[in-house]
């Protein structure tokens, strides 16, 4: 491949104003008897376009290649700020095309990095009209209405599916069907665990179009995805047919619409800060624009992936907003995650969450992202990276992993037998009660605008899932991969299964977005893999029968109870900037056991009346049981008594308690008090108070 160090090209602010084209339409765009072709390519001297009949399966396609398999070759017509357009009077879906850009005596051969459609294996672009690509009912399709609260449940397509035990035919395992898939006994069991689970939102890793894996290859081929090389195409391996470039996009349609009628909202992973090759299709239509580099001009590495997007550059940044809205109009995607959202910039994100707003109303598209990278990289003057040190420049409404949660809960992620709370860490009492808040009140440098920035969770794809992470730490098992025997991974331990139970406890209590990896709630296992993007599906899927299994059955059961309670506490799905005003009383009882009152009161839609006004949550991560007074709090005449709503055992459970209660070793509960009379709305309720209060003569 073709090096792009030596580029001689030097960005400069003025370029981006001469030059930059913030038009909507590159790409091929058919329909009504014609197709137009428009690419962005302000170096070349001369462009010609060159149509193909057939597509092709090959991993890498040479200039000589294309030179003598076009069947057509025009020339474009050179337009204003480097864009080369030429138009057809005739419909050319599915026909496949590239480009070949002549400047200063060289010839580049490149795809379109606008396409919709490609060949198998990506390397030739293909005309696609869109209409055609709908399956029955898509026009129609709309989301779920949003919910008070975001649980965002984090799944590849593969894992899902791949397990015999998933009720899935061969043939569909790992493909896009296997999410609209009823056989004649109904729902197939992986699906029917998601609707009865009661997740929100569904995160899919990235289904773009990536590299590495041959498309026409075998199913024992695997990879996480982050590898863009066509951002605006479904990825093939998951249709069943890669070959027939309308098939993968049809099924894509049809995955998002059975998630939609199934009930939830679906995210996708967005991988904007490299791309595959650094010679990608983007970087051969204007060589040294689309790639950051250092100051000797070499390429920038922040994403530890080979290069780095320019972004802060016009192009780049409208190439992405462009990409975003693509497929939220397209594709109907109510959500996306950044990945290395650190190598982006506040401004881009900041435009993307306006952008969204705009076009489908304000906070309709969830938008979150890492608030990190992988290293140093340098950015475009006047622009800020989209770190956590920068959060107060992102949009509230642009939330952020929180690293500090995740590692407080269950230990450093790099370091698999480093514990957390849950799990023998020490002095980690008041990181837990900064979490609580979603780290508002956190007075040691990170400080978000409110909860609503914050994504809390203890694990995702990368790095040890929790259940091993547990292992390594709670039961003993040597760290590292595939060093105890895979049985041993695959047993209900009941202090790991306790420990397990406490962190989701935790961060299901604690102010903010939640999220968490598919299969955490039945303790998923990578068999101590930290880094599975490419190890076999076997590894990485999700193993369904262990939801029959004693124990993880169980876990699993707690994991639903959560969520259920979760939805019903207002105290704590709040994204108000005043949510944190909510959080009272916290307590440091002794090493490992914290408490604190939550204000439970329903004051953002004061006609829905919560069932409980306080809440009271002890977290006991010591190895002994606690045992303490109930509060006595001021709630006038409305409160009744105090249930607990979560312990040890289970979620979303009522149970009497009288004035003492036993938190067990290494465990949570909640406790709720029970509103005795119902009221109409606050404001009414204020009327009353108000009214009694003058006829007592009392200050209230």
């Amino acid at each position: 491949r073709k090096s792009v160090k030596k580029e001689k090209f030097q960005y400069t602010t003025e370029f981006d104003k001469n030059c930059a084209y913030d038009g909507e339409d590159l790409g091929a765009v058919c329909g009504e008897g014609k197709t137009r072709f428009k690419i962005w390519a302000p170096f070349a001297e001369r462009v010609e376009l060159c149509l193909y009949k057939e597509g092709t399966a090959r991993l890498e396609i040479s200039l000589q290649e294309s030179l003598e398999q076009a069947q057509v070759r025009v020339p474009m017509e050179k337009e204003e700020r480097g864009v080369w357009s030429f138009q057809f009077d005739r419909n050319l879906h599915g026909y496949f095309y590239d480009f070949l850009l002549y400047n200063k005596g060289e010839t580049v051969r490149t795809a379109d990095p606008y396409a919709r459609g490609c060949c198998c294996n990506g390397q030739r672009s293909m005309v696609v009209d869109l209409a055609q690509t709908n399956p029955e009912g898509f026009p129609e399709d709309r989301a779920p209405g949003r919910q008070r609260e975001n649980i965002i449940y984090e799944l590849h397509i593969k894992d899902f599916s791949q397990d015999a035990a998933s009720g899935i035919p061969e043939e569909l395992r790992g493909k896009y069907r296997a999410f609209s898939y009823l056989g004649k006994e109904g729902e197939p069991l992986c699906m029917r665990h998601l609707k009865n689970l009661g997740v929100t939102h569904i995160h899919l890793l990235p289904f773009f179009d990536f590299g590495w894996l041959d498309e026409a290859g075998s199913g024992e081929q695997f990879n996480w995805g982050y590898d863009p090389v066509n951002y605006n195409v479904p990825e093939g391996s998951y249709s069943t047919n890669p070959f027939e470039g309308s098939v993968r996009i049809r099924e894509c349609k049809e995955m998002i619409q059975a998630l939609h009628r199934a009930g939830f909202r679906v995210v996708m992973d967005v991988v904007y800060n490299h791309t595959h090759d650094a010679y990608s299709f983007l970087e051969r239509t204007a060589p040294g624009y689309f790639c950051r580099r250092l100051s000797d001009g070499t390429l920038s590495d922040g994403s530890a992936c080979g290069n780095d997007m320019a972004v802060g550059r016009a192009m780049v940044d409208n190439y992405i907003v462009q990409s975003v809205c693509y497929w939220a109009e397209e594709y109907h995607i109510d959500g996306f995650r950044f990945d290395l959202m650190g190598l982006l910039t506040t401004e881009l994100m900041n435009r993307i969450r306006e952008t969204l707003d705009i076009r489908f109303g304000r906070g309709e598209k969830l938008l979150y992202g890492e608030p990190w990278r992988a290293g140093e990289s340098p950015m475009e003057a006047g622009t800020h990276e989209a770190c956590k040190n920068n959060i107060l420049r992102l949009h509230p409404e642009i939330a952020v992993f929180s690293d500090d949660t995740r590692d407080a809960i269950k230990g450093a992620v790099f370091f698999a037998k480093e514990p957390g709370f849950v799990n023998g860490g020490r002095e980690l009492e008041d990181r837990i009660l900064d979490a609580v808040s979603g780290w508002k009140e956190h007075t040691d440098g990170f400080h978000p605008v409110s909860c609503s920035q914050i994504v809390q969770y203890v694990s995702a794809h990368d790095n040890n899932t929790l259940w091993d992470k547990l292992l390594f730490t709670v039961q003993g098992l040597p760290a590292g991969e595939h060093t105890a025997e895979r049985e041993a991974y695959l047993t209900p331990y009941p202090k790991v299964l306790a420990a397990n139970r406490l962190a989701a406890l935790i961060y299901f209590t604690c102010q903010g977005n939640l999220f968490f990896q598919a299969g955490e709630e039945f303790g998923r296992t990578k068999f101590g893999g930290d880094n599975s993007y490419r190890s076999a599906p076997e590894e990485n899927m999700l193993r369904w029968e262990q939801l029959e299994r004693e124990g993880f059955r169980e876990l699993a059961a707690y994991y639903k109870g959560l969520i259920a309670l979760r939805k019903k506490l207002p105290g704590l799905y709040d994204k108000s900037p005043e949510a944190a005003e909510r959080i009272s009383g916290k307590t440091i009882h002794r090493a490992g056991t914290v408490s604190f009152l939550v204000d439970n009161r329903q004051k953002n839609f004061p006609q829905e009346e919560s069932k409980w006004s306080t809440l009271y949550i002890v977290y006991n991560a010591a190895e002994q049981d606690f045992t303490v007074k109930v509060p006595e709090t001021e709630d006038f005449y409305r409160s009744g008594g105090w249930e607990i709503l979560a312990d040890e055992r289970e979620a979303d459970c009522m149970k009497p308690v009288s004035e003492e209660v036993t938190v067990k070793a290494g465990s949570g509960i909640i406790l709720g008090k029970r509103v005795r009379k119902q009221i109409w709305n606050l404001s009414m309720e204020n009327r009353i108070l108000r009214r009694w209060s003058e006829e007592k003569k009392t200050d209230i």
